[in-house]
């Protein structure tokens, strides 16, 4: 790969599945041992434009490219180069955890000498060395996980694709992946292009591309997003109905997204410090809960697509009743 060179492009690439535009002339570059980060919800087609730079699907127009190869013209190029950790497990259940990587290195034509050597060394640097020797199927699901960001790494990868690499893990081990994925970044100078739905998950990374229905929204880094489109956001809940429709109609103007139908669904409104005062000095005995979300990456997407980015399969956030700021929440 030449210096000159992104380590990922992408032209105007678009993709569609009957009448759902899931890819909408997306482009953007990613440069050398880059974290970049693609940020948006459940089909935002995230993992389409992944199956298609991993040349297991064609695009209908535009073109992409890895390291300089074309992923439809050279999809074999483009494969040498990378590494892969797909959303669904991939794992052999019936083989031992170094098998499933000596078949991977096999399969790369990597040396038996050379195999033997990155096996010990992923094998350490995921910390399941002590379990060289167990079947596959014996490993919790963030064992797993590390296991197939190991094998990704057995043929000498340069540019590493995850899609959705912590999906259905618990809050520790999806903090434990992200620190082997930026320590990868670090000591094997690779390129990292990773896609989430947890937006906490990005704010370590270089660049964040958010997409939604097919298209790109914003991308830049963390804080530059923050900076641009980043609001304070005042999240109120009203003990009666008749209060909640008043402060709806009231502040229409200053609306932060979609309002459920529920009683208890929260109103977000466009806020800042002058304002809370004000509706706290008129409202605050009327007001079930109030939180205030500071310029956030979650405030960004908020201010981009006007609704919220939420996993799906969490549900709503838990809130509790009560008045606070930034720092946290009191109870009243």
């Amino acid at each position: 790969m030449t210096t000159s060179e992104p380590a990922i492009r992408v032209d105007a690439l678009s993709k569609r599945y009957g009448r759902t535009l899931a890819l909408d002339e997306v482009g953007f570059a990613v440069q050398e041992r880059e974290m970049f980060a693609l940020l948006g919800p459940n089909g935002a087609g995230k993992t389409t434009l992944l199956h298609i730079l991993c040349t297991i699907l064609r695009p209908d127009s535009g073109a992409a490219f890895i390291g300089g190869s074309d992923v439809v013209r050279e999809p074999l190029a483009a494969r040498r180069r990378l590494g892969i950790v797909f959303q669904e497990p991939s794992l052999d259940d019936r083989l031992t955890v170094h098998e499933n990587l000596d078949l991977h290195g096999l399969v790369f034509g990597v040396p038996r000498k050379i195999r033997r050597q990155r096996i010990e060394e992923m094998l350490d640097l995921v910390e399941l060395t002590g379990w060289a020797d167990k079947p596959a199927r014996t490993l919790s699901s963030g064992m797993k996980r590390r296991l197939e960001i190991a094998r990704a790494l057995i043929h000498d990868s340069e540019i590493m694709l995850l899609d959705e690499p912590t999906v259905g893990l618990d809050a520790q081990t999806r903090e434990r992946i992200w620190s082997y994925l930026e320590r990868l970044r670090r000591e094997r100078e690779i390129t990292v292009m990773v896609t989430t739905h947890y937006i906490e998950e990005v704010e370590g990374c270089d660049r964040v591309c958010i997409i939604d229905h097919g298209k790109i929204l914003a991308l830049d880094t963390p804080e530059a997003l923050k900076r641009e489109h980043g609001r304070q956001v005042l999240r109120l809940v009203l003990r009666n109905e008749s209060d909640r429709q008043e402060i709806l109609t009231r502040f229409a103007g200053r609306l932060a997204g979609e309002t459920g139908a529920a009683a208890e669904a929260p109103i977000l409104l466009n806020s800042d410090d002058a304002f809370v005062d004000a509706l706290l000095a008129e409202y605050g005995n009327r007001l079930r809960s109030m939180a205030i979300d500071a310029p956030s990456l979650e405030t960004v997407f908020l201010s981009l697509t006007g609704r919220e980015l939420r996993d799906q399969a969490a549900g709503a956030r838990e809130r509790t009743l009560a008045f606070g700021r930034r720092g946290g929440e009191h109870t009243r």
